[in-house]
């Protein structure tokens, strides 16, 4: 038996899967309606329903014929809490790379500058 958190992780690694989540974020939509934009039989797409319901971030209702499905975004605050003890260990590096963006920008508007404080030679 996976854990929740293995679950969750697993279902978010393929892009479709987060290409569904991603629509239901807007509202219920049928499992037709989640088909369309993907060149895939119905029975792949209801795999791919399937591990999201297996972990939690969908749930499936009904209605007469209509089984719309809907997110369920709980698991993800677990994911995001994981993710977040984490954030000490990587933070550095992306502001480290900031600041050096910010130094590379700020020497090349001082050389773009310097270029136009030049004057050029006129041609006799």
């Amino acid at each position: 038996m996976h854990d929740r958190l293995s679950l969750t992780f697993a279902a978010l690694a393929d892009p479709t899967r987060r290409a569904i989540l991603a629509r239901l974020a807007m509202g219920e939509a049928s499992v037709t309606e989640l088909a369309a934009p993907f060149e895939m039989s119905m029975p792949a797409v209801s795999k791919h329903l399937k591990v999201l319901e297996r972990a939690g971030l969908i749930a499936r209702g009904r209605e007469a014929q209509w089984r719309p499905c809907r997110l369920d975004a709980s698991p993800l605050k677990s994911a995001s809490h994981w993710i977040e003890e984490y954030r000490q260990f990587w933070t550095p590096y992306v502001d480290a790379l900031e600041r050096h963006l910010d130094r590379m920008e700020q020497s090349r508007l001082k050389q773009a500058t310097q270029k136009k404080a030049v004057p050029t030679k006129k041609k006799k």
